[in-house]
């Protein structure tokens, strides 16, 4: 019985984890440097612009992604103002995008702030650019700062990623349900909690490294 569900499992798990890992490397690839723009905004002297992001990251912080998904997917057919109907997957990845640009953005601010103002200051006497100071030197110690809380989101996302299965996408959790569902099986659920596993453990180690590699800025 088990070789018959890991057969069907198998090719149906790794279509699925195509587009988990899909959700996952965009999100992060757009989501993470909006967020330090977004950040940036967040403090800026700009009272308009920095309430406009406040409440922003208020309303991506303080729904549901799930609810979120739901209504960049169904909201043009409920919310008239809208105007455009977003395919499944664009719907997905702006969904995502948003709610973590948000969270990342907050982590970024922290960083940010705790940077000692002395450091801007002595940058000033130096004569360099703000954009240099803030890329060459804040920066990489905000980063540094950060990345303990950076990693606990990335490992988060991963296993967000199984909510699209609400818009009918394909990932690795609706073939473990599929396959559960047609065999009567529970097993599925136990191989796909291990295929998150490996993927948790992996990023955890490569996160290892990318904090190490800031560890010079003690």
């Amino acid at each position: 019985m088990e070789a018959i569900v890991l057969r069907m499992l198998v090719p149906m798990a790794s279509e699925g984890l195509k587009a988990t890992m899909g959700v996952f490397a965009l999100t992060l690839i757009v989501s993470i440097p909006l967020s330090i723009a977004v950040a940036k905004l967040r403090i800026s002297k700009n009272k308009i612009i920095s309430n406009i992001i406040e409440m922003y990251i208020y309303i991506m912080r303080g729904t549901p992604l799930l609810l979120q998904l739901m209504f960049i997917f169904f909201g043009y057919y409920r919310v008239p103002l809208i105007g455009y109907a977003f395919s499944r997957e664009q719907a997905i990845f702006i969904a995502f995008i948003l709610n973590y640009t948000a969270y990342f953005a907050e982590i970024f601010r922290g960083g940010i702030n705790s940077i000692d103002v002395g450091q801007y200051e002595a940058s000033q006497v130096l004569g360099l650019s703000k954009t240099h100071t803030f890329m060459k030197i804040i920066l990489p110690q905000v980063i540094k700062n950060v990345m303990p809380s950076i990693g606990n989101e990335v490992i988060t996302l991963v296993k967000d990623t199984s909510l699209i299965y609400i818009l009918g996408a394909s990932d690795i959790l609706k073939a473990a349900k599929s396959v559960s569902n047609a065999y009567a099986a529970f097993s599925p659920y136990i191989y796909i909690g291990f295929v998150y596993l490996i993927i948790t453990a992996v990023l955890t180690k490569i996160l290892g490294k990318i904090e190490n590699k800031y560890n010079y800025y003690r």
